[in-house]
């Protein structure tokens, strides 16, 4: 790979009721302000990951010269950290994370031009963040994303119900039992991600660094979402968006993998109710496209950003 202009900083970024000074890491690839090419904030997912699995997003800084920023959100990764406010879910809420977008935004001085991607619960906060109808926001994709968590819950369950017996078996049995820190649990919950969050092997170094955040501190996922997929106890339980997609005046592009864990039962709220959006699903991928189908996700999402 050819050299690319990198810069990495924090925006600080007041937060009521921490009691402390908090900041919002972020890297940024290409040139800020760019002549012509607004600038892609990629939002990473979770809740409570971190930006390295997205990374390679810097390809097109390197392809097509688009100005690519990527963050870790309040919570995780070289962001401040809150385990204080572990459990707290009037605390850990989609405005926080709104409101932090709108920092970075204006940190940047990039408020009146800019394009947004967010994949997974990125999507999600994506989607919260375009049906305010925010000033600038040119374009938008979602990638890999749930438009209701209640969907979202009845499409793993449906998933699961293809895995061997033998491993729907060690789910339900240790589920019963609360005893899902098992390594035979842990093991057939891999069986599941190997099938519908990442098909590559070796999964790539990127998204296990990403990933392995959530364990250093669970803070934001345990309190968001819960224990996994299939159990979604945290804020987000009853999260949906379907209902104020009419509100997206920005442009769309909607990204899922065929194998996807976000598969199309989950994303079709987005086509049929955002006025501007078209959808591309990649044959060859599960969750992330992006590392499972590099090549074709750039040129699909550059062909998007400059049509």
């Amino acid at each position: 790979m050819s050299s690319l202009k990198v810069r990495e900083g924090e925006a600080d970024f007041n937060v009521p009721g921490t009691g402390k000074p908090c900041k919002t890491w972020y890297k940024v690839y290409g040139t800020l302000p760019h002549p012509y090419n607004p600038p892609l904030v990629v939002l990473h997912g979770g809740p409570g990951s971190t930006h390295e699995y997205l990374d390679i997003l810097s390809e097109l800084t390197r392809l097509f010269d688009v100005p690519v920023i990527l963050y870790d959100q309040i919570g995780n990764g070289r962001s401040t950290h809150l385990p204080e406010k572990n459990g707290n879910v009037d605390f850990w809420t989609v405005q926080l994370f709104v409101d932090e977008l709108h920092n970075l935004l204006n940190h940047l001085n990039i408020h009146d031009n800019y394009n947004v991607l967010g994949q997974s619960w990125g999507g999600m906060l994506a989607s919260e963040f375009a049906t305010r109808q925010p000033k600038g926001l040119r374009k938008l994709v979602i990638a890999d994303s749930p438009a209701s968590m209640a969907l979202f819950v009845k499409a793993a369950r449906e998933l699961r119900k293809g895995l061997p017996q033998e491993v729907q078996d060690a789910l339900n049995k240790h589920e019963v039992a609360d005893t899902t820190t098992d390594p035979e649990y842990i093991a057939a919950m891999n069986g599941f991600y190997k099938r519908h969050s990442c098909r590559l092997d070796p999964v790539p170094q990127s998204l296990v660094d990403g990933l392995a955040w959530m364990e250093k501190d669970p803070t934001v996922y345990s309190t968001m979402n819960g224990l996994n997929e299939f159990n979604i106890t945290g804020y987000l339980k009853t999260w949906n968006v379907i209902d104020r997609l009419h509100n997206i005046q920005a442009t769309t592009l909607l990204v899922n993998g065929r194998y996807d864990v976000t598969n199309d039962m989950v994303m079709e709220p987005f086509f049929q109710h955002i006025p501007k959006a078209r959808w591309v699903q990649f044959a060859d991928s599960a969750h992330v496209p992006h590392l499972e189908e590099t090549e074709r996700f750039m040129q699909v999402v550059w062909a998007f950003l400059r049509g």
